[in-house]
């Protein structure tokens, strides 16, 4: 650039000033600002007159310093003035390249209209092409598509005959040509292939059915169950380039087996009618750990590790068995024995060694930690109702013994006596033995039933004392105003002392561990009461003479010559007497058992069988009542030994002859297989397998402790084989 055109470009400039302040308004102010300075500094230079003389030196100064700067604002103004032109210059290439792409992008906007006429021209030609790529693909598969209907049948049979896995491998080679077929065709679905859908679907349904029946396959045909699962669990990896939904065909395996394991166990048409929960559940006691350990050992090798066959099937069954709970309990209420065997079995027997606490189980097969079978409002409820129908059955059994004393106050016999002389009856025995009976079975159950059903028992024994204070005292009334004459009115005035006495010195029975000693005060205020209510009475009756009558006669042989031998025990003092007498019963039990053992009594029928058992229960009535007229009290007796083998002998199934002879075994531990096979002989109607299922319940389980207070009985009766005869022909009661 010359120094014309330099100068052409330079703005002119006003002398004195930099830029014109009408355009510059921030310039103009600063130059004032800066000749104001200026001026300033100047004035305070110059104020004394010996600055003056250096006022040149001053000036030229600043004449330089002056033209250096314009010299360096005159070199960055050329350089700003050549970078404008610079841009400038590139601006107008700009424009230029611009405008040739406008007009390039014109060509091409003109071509590309023809092109889009050319191509709806060549639509047709396009979809012609198309079609016939499409009828080349299907020229191809026809073969293949003509066999589909075939290959459907085909795979329906094999599925019918349960080849799973020839099937499914058969279901996906037709599912691959559907695939190809659709992608071949343009994503077109062809009708032949419509039957696919429900083939999958009846694949599944079979896939489903072997699963849930798996607990019988896995016994009967594993290789079935183990093609439904292969089939399940490839079918559930598997993706389609389908818009098709996937198959989780492993999720309805899952479900099916929880499903048929419920079916099984807990089908509406299993669940237990009324007075058949204990049978119910005493099934499920074998049939689950069965169960548990049929999956552990038959069923989970058949399945993936992680299906937790184990931990499934034990979970189902928890939570099968608590839905059928439940919906039990939503039921008519139930009765005492069916409440209490819930409560019980739920509580104990469930968790318990016997069922899903075995030590036979894994750890998978823990359900101690899920809701338990009963919620504390279903256990409220339970101990509710077996306390309400508990305290019935109580109200009616005292009543009844109350009823039995009261009938006997008015006959002409005196009241019976123990060995020491003095007047006794069974019933306050009776009375705590239901009361006592009852708290302690309660106790097998938990804590707070055993305090529910004591307290009942405590209320009904105050409500019992007071009903037979009043009793008294109507028979006081009546003997004294002569409306019904009691010929042993004293005496049994004194027998009624007597059963207050057994009363208090037995009340003590009915005080469980871990209740307040408190709890029996008012029954024994309500004794204390009844005793000096009695010894009034008699001495109100000392104005009456006293009648002796002589003892009443025994009806039968046995019983006449037992009674004669033990005539004169009653000189004998306690407790020696009630030893005597113990023995003499179980002496006389013994002679009756050798009889029985000997084969003397062979039924031949159910009537005879019927026949011979009430003639157990005859006899076993007799001699227990018998020796209470004596003076031994009931729970000594070994009578009862021949209620138990009337069970046995009455038993009207069989098959269930293991769980009678079990009983035998736990209430007599030293009866043996001699004697269980002379029994079963007895019934005449005893397979050799059935004797031996019946002999082998004895081995069952470890041998048990004889009860408290009994002896050995069984171990000192012979058992030779007996001789097969008519039912009853001879024997110690015929």
């Amino acid at each position: 650039m010359d120094s014309t055109t330099k100068n052409e470009m330079q703005p002119a400039l006003l002398p004195g000033s930099s830029c014109p302040g009408s355009e510059w308004p921030e310039q103009e102010r600063a130059e004032r600002l800066a000749r104001g300075a200026a001026l300033k500094w100047a004035s305070g230079i110059f104020y004394r007159p010996e600055q003056l003389a250096r006022l040149g030196q001053y000036r030229s100064r600043e004449v330089q310093r002056t033209c250096s700067l314009e010299a360096r604002m005159k070199s960055v103004v050329q350089s700003y003035l050549e970078g404008v032109k610079t841009g400038v210059w590139q601006l107008a290439q700009g424009l230029e390249a611009m405008q040739e792409a406008r007009e390039a992008l014109g060509q091409a906007h003109g071509l590309l209209r023809g092109m889009a006429e050319t191509v709806q021209a060549l639509e047709p030609l396009r979809e012609q092409v198309s079609q016939h790529k499409q009828l080349q693909a299907l020229s191809q598969l026809l073969p293949r598509l003509q066999a589909v209907p075939a290959a459907v049948a085909h795979t329906q049979s094999l599925i019918d005959a349960h080849r799973l896995l020839e099937a499914y491998v058969s279901l996906r080679e037709l599912e691959q040509l559907q695939e190809e077929t659709w992608a071949s065709l343009g994503d077109m679905e062809l009708p032949i292939f419509e039957g696919l859908g429900p083939l999958s679907e009846a694949l599944g349904q079979a896939v489903e059915a072997a699963v849930g029946a798996a607990g019988q396959l896995a016994r009967e045909d594993p290789a079935l169950l183990v093609a439904a699962v292969r089939v399940a669990e490839v079918e559930t990896g598997r993706t389609t380039s389908l818009e098709q939904a996937p198959r989780d065909w492993r999720q309805r395996c899952l479900r099916a087996l929880q499903e048929g394991l419920e079916q099984v166990h807990f089908g509406t048409h299993l669940l237990p009618g009324p007075g058949a929960l204990a049978g119910w559940l005493e099934a499920l006691r074998v049939a689950l750990p069965a169960e548990l350990a049929t999956a552990e050992a038959l069923i989970a090798p058949c399945c993936p590790p992680h299906y937790k066959v184990v931990q499934l099937w034990a979970h189902t069954l928890h939570s099968g068995l608590r839905r059928c709970l439940q919906q039990f309990l939503e039921g008519p209420e139930l009765g005492a024995a069916d409440a209490f065997t819930l409560l019980h079995w739920a509580l104990h027997v469930y968790l318990g060694p016997e069922m899903m606490g075995s030590l036979d189980l894994g750890p998978e097969a823990d359900v101690s930690q899920l809701e338990p079978l009963l919620t504390l409002e279903n256990i409220e409820q339970l101990e509710a109702t077996f306390v309400s129908k508990v305290r019935a059955n109580v109200v009616q059994w005292l009543q009844k013994a109350l009823d039995g004393e009261v009938a006997e106050w008015g006959r002409e016999q005196e009241p019976d006596t123990d060995p020491s002389g003095f007047y006794h009856s069974p019933m306050p025995a009776i009375v705590l033995q239901i009361l006592e009976e009852n708290i302690r079975v309660s106790s097998l159950v938990s804590e707070s039933l055993q305090r529910r059903v004591h307290g009942m028992a405590l209320s009904e024994l105050g409500a019992f004392l007071r009903s037979f204070s009043d009793a008294l005292i109507r028979f006081s009334r009546d003997h004294l105003r002569g409306e019904a004459m009691a010929p042993h009115y004293v005496s049994y005035l004194l027998a009624a002392l007597n059963h207050q006495s057994a009363l208090s010195s037995s009340v003590s029975v009915l005080q469980p561990d871990g209740v307040a000693l408190g709890a029996l005060a008012p029954v024994e205020a309500a004794l204390e009461e009844l005793q000096r209510r009695i010894c009034r009475l008699v001495l109100e009756a000392l104005l009456v003479e006293l009648q002796w009558l002589s003892s009443p006669e025994l009806l039968d042989d046995v019983c006449e010559r037992t009674a004669r031998f033990c005539r004169d025990f009653w000189r004998v003092r306690n407790p020696t007497v009630q030893l005597l007498l113990a023995e003499a019963e179980r002496t006389v039990v013994l002679q009756y058992l050798c009889a029985l053992m000997q084969g003397r009594l062979v039924c031949r029928g159910a009537d005879e069988r019927n026949q011979a058992a009430e003639r157990l229960q005859h006899d076993a009535m007799q001699l227990r009542d018998l020796f209470l007229d004596l003076g031994l009290e009931e729970s000594f007796q070994c009578a009862p030994v021949l209620l138990t083998l009337r069970k046995l002998l009455n038993l009207r199934d069989p098959t269930m002859l293991g769980l009678e002879v079990a009983g035998l075994r736990q209430q007599f531990p030293d009866v043996s297989e001699d004697h269980v096979s002379a029994l079963l002989d007895l019934r005449g109607d005893v397979s050799r397998e059935q004797r031996l299922a019946a002999l082998s319940s004895l081995q069952a389980g470890p041998q048990p402790s004889p009860p408290a207070g009994r002896r050995a009985l069984f171990s000192l009766v012979p058992a030779p084989t007996p001789a097969p005869s008519s039912c009853l022909p001879s024997g110690p009661c015929a």
